[in-house]
């Protein structure tokens, strides 16, 4: 066998890349547990059990193979994302109807794994804002001092090993924190006594999750390079806009399923051209 170039790489199973998000969210929960308790790990064994008793539910009124999709790990990643973006002093059954939309709703009633328009975990999270405001609305602040900064940082170690392992890639993270930064940033120079700083954003729990682990999803978002930084620029613009015109505590849920229902378009509008094809110039 040659040794030389080039070599064709083996796709990844699904369920080595769920697990491998699932390990990088590790560092992230184990600051989340250490600066505010062991909250989040119930309601993530709680949501945990939902997503999964949902799965199991659904792939047997689908005949699907049981033991083959609901070890893939998919409604693990969903259950723990909702989790980690719920208030951790919350009621139990917040997260657990939660994830049961997510995975019953979002994500069989357009057909499974692969045919989701939107991303499970984000759509659970804004009919719940909806749904119960009183208990969403009292999620811990975004930036509660240093405590949150760590958590942050947690997720973005985790953020890039993913990178490292080939699991995401680094267009939507670096699109969407430089995006963010560059409007949070502008309009705090103008203005700093109306608008938050850079800091608020960026050392904000939230914005890291949402940058390496929401606005990846490869299903909902933008799949060509061009493509995936104009749909997590448009992520950071419109989370920076609720967050600072509307009464929503945290934009990005909202701005991911807006953009989620964008991504065929910029695909479609990014495609680059088919390798032996020449792009013929616009008749005069």
């Amino acid at each position: 066998m040659s040794n030389h170039a080039p070599y064709i790489r083996q796709p990844a199973s699904v369920r080595s890349i769920m697990l491998k998000v699932l390990a990088a969210l590790l560092p992230g929960i184990a600051a989340y547990v250490w600066w505010f308790g062991a909250g989040v790990l119930v309601q993530i064994a709680l949501a945990s059990a939902a997503a999964l008793a949902g799965e199991a539910a659904m792939l047997a009124l689908r005949r699907k193979p049981l033991w083959l999709f609901l070890g893939d790990g998919s409604a693990l990643v969903t259950a723990w994302l909702i989790a980690l973006c719920f208030p951790a002093d919350g009621p139990w059954w917040l997260v657990v109807a939660a994830a049961l939309f997510a995975i019953v709703a979002v994500k069989h009633f357009f057909g499974g794994l692969g045919r989701n328009a939107f991303n499970p975990a984000m759509a659970a999270y804004c009919l719940m804002l909806v749904v119960t405001p009183q208990w969403m609305s009292e999620s811990q602040s975004p930036v509660a001092g240093q405590e949150w900064q760590w958590v942050a940082l947690g997720y973005l170690l985790g953020g890039l090993w993913l990178i490292r392992q080939r699991v995401i890639t680094w267009h939507i993270p670096t699109a969407f924190l430089v995006a963010l930064t560059a409007i949070a940033g502008g309009f705090h120079v103008f203005n700093p006594a109306a608008y938050a700083g850079v800091e608020f954003y960026l050392l904000s729990n939230s914005a890291m999750l949402g940058a390496f682990f929401i606005a990846t999803d490869p299903v909902t978002g933008a799949t060509t390079p061009r493509g995936k930084l104009f749909y997590a620029g448009g992520i950071a613009v419109l989370t920076w806009s609720i967050r600072e015109f509307d009464i929503y505590p945290d934009g990005i849920a909202l701005a991911t399923l807006l953009m989620n229902s964008c991504a065929p378009l910029i695909d479609r509008c990014t495609q680059p051209p088919v390798f032996g094809n020449k792009i013929e110039p616009p008749a005069a």
